[in-house]
């Protein structure tokens, strides 16, 4: 089986702090987005590779990550796109990669590089082997108003019976998250695109696919975050946090309080400060503020603010 893991977005909700880094490298805890789940691939023995997709924008960023890592199984697989408006789509770019990697005739597993699951992606191969058929990964939200988001499910036993791509009016709560597993046999996106349907979103597709053949899905109650934006990932990070405080070594913390999920990264500097969850990046420095639910990216400077809910850019200054 191979694996493909979606990392080729822009992330334009959460700019100026992904303006020039990929989302999926974003710190949640020890760990980045992107290795949480690539963890979990590279201890599966039934995936062979792994195929990290992006665009040429970050195609460096995600060759450094993965040669510094420890992982053996991902490798690159570029889409000849730099900016937002140049975007396959996710199918588009699924079906240029099937080609490009010469993929076909072989079960294939999609996640997105920005999903933050608690389940185990064993557990959902398993139930993928034990049904023979294409698997979606369903989550409950909750909330009509959040469904509206997503791909809504409905199912009968586990067999989807409907899927509504983005509903204006959801019938219910259960929806699609970006978790996906195919047969080789219904890796059909290029029959799909050649339809003149919509590459852009996977739900598209699992909606024509459903219409033709059964599509199950694999439920769980666990965590799920779709790191979007800024909220999404402050509550991420808050979940793999639980309540702690992580300060790394080169950090310099003095004659402050930090409160529940924070996270200090290196050489960064708090100084006469209160900072209850938020993540101070490499190099920022926060002096004499009260800083609450924000990021700080690298290099910043915080002096005499009360801040609550911001994202301060990279390099920027706020006396």
């Amino acid at each position: 089986m191979k694996a493909v893991v979606l990392a080729g977005g822009y992330a334009t909700r959460l700019w100026p702090v992904t303006r020039n880094r990929p989302k999926m490298l974003l710190p949640v805890g020890e760990q980045t987005v992107i290795d949480r789940i690539l963890a979990e691939l590279e201890r599966d023995d039934r995936i062979d590779d792994v195929f990290v997709s992006t665009n040429e924008r970050f195609a460096d960023d995600f060759e450094a990550h993965i040669a510094n890592s420890a992982f053996t199984k991902p490798q690159l697989s570029v889409e000849e796109t730099v900016e937002e408006n140049q975007k396959l789509g996710v199918i588009g770019a699924l079906a240029q990669l099937v080609d490009r990697e010469g993929i076909e005739g072989e079960d294939v597993l999609v996640v997105a590089g920005d999903n933050l699951i608690s389940f185990d992606i064993a557990d959902f191969l398993d139930f993928f082997e034990r049904e023979g058929s294409t698997t979606l990964a369903a989550y409950d939200v909750e909330s009509r108003k959040k469904a509206r988001q997503y791909g809504l499910v409905q199912l009968e036993g586990t067999e989807v019976i409907n899927f509504q791509e983005k509903p204006d009016e959801p019938r219910s709560t259960l929806v699609s998250i970006a978790c996906y597993a195919f047969p080789a046999d219904d890796v059909r996106f290029a029959e799909y695109l050649d339809g003149g349907n919509n590459p852009d979103e996977p739900g598209w597709f699992i909606q024509w696919l459903q219409d033709r053949q059964p599509v199950h899905a694999f439920t769980f109650e666990e965590a799920w975050f779709d790191i979007g934006t800024p909220e999404s990932y402050l509550e991420a990070v808050s979940w793999a946090l639980d309540g702690d405080t992580v300060v790394a070594d080169s950090a310099t913390v003095e004659d402050s309080t930090l409160g529940e999920n924070v996270h200090v990264m290196g050489d960064a500097t708090v100084t006469d400060s209160n900072v209850d969850r938020s993540i101070i990046f490499p190099e920022a420095t926060v002096e004499d503020a009260d800083v609450r639910d924000s990021i700080v990216d690298c290099e910043a400077l915080v002096r005499d603010l009360d801040l609550s809910g911001a994202l301060v850019g990279a390099h920027s200054y706020l006396p």
